[in-house]
């Protein structure tokens, strides 16, 4: 008897290792996810790759819904992934996937998410190769947490990595801040903004691939997600020892986004994307390097917002609007959990 994906629900059977797991894997992940490494049924893949180095990357996701504006678990899961290998200036290559099932979930939606999963995998060029499930019981989940693990390649000549930004360096980031945090945040309170915001989650490796065919020299590549830019610039500025410089009217974020945030007391900044990035260059670089981005679909937005300077306490400062300095410092605390 086949899956009852219509009104069925995850039992403990699935997770036991029999014939129900069998079904379950065969009907709904290899279905949806096939390719000639996962079809081969291993514990493992073995797989051939091109000379250079390798790229290895996990991240577990457990965000709060499952679904939202613009995605669901499913997508963010490859796409998570898939940009933290590209961050390194890698192509990726292979994904494996980990769920963690609560007993009742519903196929349907388990279904749903799979081929979520699926259509963003094949959209980054990426496949799933091996994975595993594990149900726990009713009530000692939250319906599905994902963990993913990526590998990949990076290419001859390039040497991206957090420590290598150098005073007088530009700072530029690939699109506008906070949309994710503000999607995720809409939907989860029921909150009625004027115009929809969606999540902006997307595989970012396509334009990292066209940014770095066109400025090999990338220094630093990096995604903001959880704490935002200002949390990812504070990172970035303490691996490489360095101060950072901002300008706050060179920053882009949508009005509706700024909107949102001003009326629940949120500072954008540090809100999550899942799917921008800040790429850090030399700055005689960083003309052509804002031009391949907007360029492209994922980088239309893309802008110039400071540069890298000496700083022996490693401070990321910014020059306000109003043409004051403020410190911009570490998240502090979690200010929207389980956003990923």
């Amino acid at each position: 008897m086949n899956l009852n994906i219509k009104t069925g629900k995850v039992d403990m059977s699935h997770g036991s290792g029999g014939r129900a797991m069998a079904k379950l894997i065969n009907e709904l992940f290899i279905k949806q996810l096939d390719n000639p490494l996962l079809r081969q049924g291993n514990d493992s893949a073995c797989f051939e790759v091109n000379a250079g180095r390798m790229v290895i990357s996990i991240d577990g996701h457990v965000i709060s819904p499952l679904f939202f504006p613009g995605g669901d678990i499913g997508s963010l899961a490859v796409h998570g992934t898939v940009n933290d290998v590209a961050m390194s200036g890698a192509r990726p290559l292979y994904l494996s996937a980990g769920f963690i099932l609560e007993e009742g979930f519903a196929l349907a939606d388990l279904e749903r998410i799979i081929i979520s999963m699926a259509t963003a995998a094949r959209a980054a060029g990426v496949s799933v190769v091996c994975g595993d499930t594990k149900v726990v019981e009713q009530g000692k989940g939250d319906g599905v947490f994902i963990t993913t693990t990526g590998v990949g390649v990076v290419p001859e000549g390039v040497n991206i990595s957090g420590d290598k930004a150098r005073p007088g360096d530009a700072i530029l980031v690939s699109g506008s801040m906070g949309v994710h945090g503000v999607a995720i945040l809409s939907k989860r309170e029921n909150l009625a903004f004027e115009t929809t915001i969606e999540s902006d989650s997307a595989a970012l490796n396509g334009l990292v691939a066209e940014m770095v065919s066109a400025v090999p020299n990338i220094h630093c590549l990096r995604d903001p997600t959880r704490g935002g830019l200002a949390t990812t610039l504070n990172e970035l500025a303490g691996q490489s020892g360095v101060g950072m410089q901002l300008k706050e009217a060179a920053i882009p974020v949508k009005p509706q986004v700024a909107g949102a945030c001003e009326l629940l007391g949120l500072d954008p900044l540090y809100i999550a994307n899942e799917g921008k990035l800040i790429a850090i260059c030399p700055q005689e670089d960083a003309d052509n390097l804002l031009s391949v981005m907007r360029d492209h679909p994922l980088g239309c937005e893309a802008a110039i917002i400071g540069q890298v300077s000496e700083d022996k306490h490693h401070l990321v400062q910014m020059e306000t609007r109003f043409g004051g300095q403020r410190v911009v410092d570490w998240l502090a605390g979690e200010q929207l959990p389980r956003i990923c």
